[in-house]
């Protein structure tokens, strides 16, 4: 038998409950569709192994949530629609999850969030930032946003570019997807037009070999600040071209090119000065102890090495777990919803100074704060350093 002691954690006394999909006396089983394979499957299989070794952590040291172990059954989307739904169908239908937490990826995402929202399933922290995921709640009252919406992280790089580089002309490089499509929305939305012309906007597809051409034609139209809507691979070339070019401009990336693996790709004596966003306390900082404890549970409970991606992945188990603790008395798909919506200023140590997390009935997006941040050399090698103010979106 388990002994179980109650915490803050909100492990308690389990009780029986009548048979409904997840819940059993001793176990919450949750599902996610994940990129295990393909492309960007090894940085992407890093978020599902830093959920399941944080839950096993949770399990043996502070005896589960609600006295019960959390259980998280991942399978392959493939960074395919259509294999996302089949995998989705797979944990509904076969595997019984109570909830479908942390689906992986925006494109993928796109071919499930009907279903789960027509069949009344929880559909928490998509790791995908298209404006879709929160934006109407009413109609999908079930999927809850994840990461920063890329629309918001755009209007906060035009907000930044017109208070810190007036006069400057803007080229947009975006990628034909959720991330360029929303991204772009947002410069737009958050660039003053009276101080920051955008002189051209250059897209690409996610199959392309080469963006030389875009490139070429961002350096012809004058631009001297670049913003990159663009993967790691992508953003690696634009820059890597850009040098071979001669051309210097300012160059600004989403957050999805955050993590330290973006020095896998380009050299860092290029990315010095490039400038992103981020909501979370940097991988490196170890001196703080949350980051540290974080190391403690990717080392002992078979996570990956700490990254940006990890330190989000457990951020977000971590709110899941917050909001399951505040659901042992209705432990229903309909309970855990409610308990999201009642998130207000919740604060994981995770999180940097100024940052919450709020969600309600109205607004399910889950992080919609945070500074920016830039690349510099410290003994040759690159990091990630966070300046000036925190940008909120009200």
């Amino acid at each position: 038998t388990m002994t179980v002691t109650a915490t803050a954690m909100g492990a308690d006394t389990p009780r029986p409950v009548a048979p409904r999909p997840g819940i059993t006396d001793t176990e919450i089983i949750l599902g996610q569709h994940a990129m295990l394979s393909g492309t960007f499957g090894a940085v992407y299989s890093m978020l599902p192994q830093t959920q399941q070794a944080y839950f096993k952590w949770v399990n043996e040291t502070q005896g589960g949530v609600c006295g019960r172990d959390i259980v998280l059954k991942v399978e392959d989307n493939g960074g395919d629609p259509a294999k996302a739904l089949e995998a989705t169908r797979k944990l509904l239908e076969q595997e019984k999850v109570f909830a479908i937490f942390g689906a992986v990826g925006d494109h993928p995402h796109s071919g499930v969030q009907a279903y789960l929202n027509d069949l009344g399933v929880p559909d928490l922290f998509i790791v995908g930032g298209a404006h879709l995921w929160g934006a109407d709640p009413e109609e999908f009252p079930w999927s809850v946003g994840g990461v920063p919406d890329y629309r918001t992280e755009g209007s906060f790089f035009g907000q930044y570019i017109s208070e810190n580089l007036p006069g400057k002309k803007v080229a947009v490089h975006w990628e034909n997807q959720h991330l360029g499509w929303d991204g772009l929305a947002g410069v737009k939305a958050g660039l003053d037009p009276e101080k920051n012309e955008l002189v051209t906007e250059q897209s690409y597809e996610a199959t392309a070999v080469s963006i030389n051409s875009q490139v070429s034609n961002m350096k012809s139209s004058g631009a001297e600040v670049v913003i990159l809507y663009t993967t790691p691979g992508f953003t690696a070339q634009a820059i890597k071209q850009a040098d071979r070019m001669g051309w210097h401009p300012q160059f600004i990336a989403s957050y999805t090119n955050s993590d330290p693996i973006l020095f896998q790709f380009v050299p860092a004596e290029l990315a010095e000065g490039l400038i992103s966003f981020n909501a979370f306390k940097l991988p490196e900082d170890i001196d703080d102890p949350a980051i540290a404890q974080h190391h403690e549970i990717m080392r002992d409970y078979g996570g990956p090495n700490p990254g940006i991606f990890t330190i989000y992945a457990q951020l977000t188990a971590e709110v899941l777990i917050e909001a399951l603790s505040r659901t042992c008395d209705n432990l229903t798909r309909q309970g855990l919803m409610d308990a999201i919506e009642s998130l207000t200023d919740y604060r994981s140590d995770l999180l940097l100074e100024g940052v919450t997390v709020t969600i309600s009935d109205t607004d399910h997006y889950t992080l919609q704060a945070g500074p920016m941040e830039h690349v510099v050399l410290e003994d040759g090698k690159g990091k990630w350093e966070y300046f000036g103010p925190v940008y909120a979106f009200d």
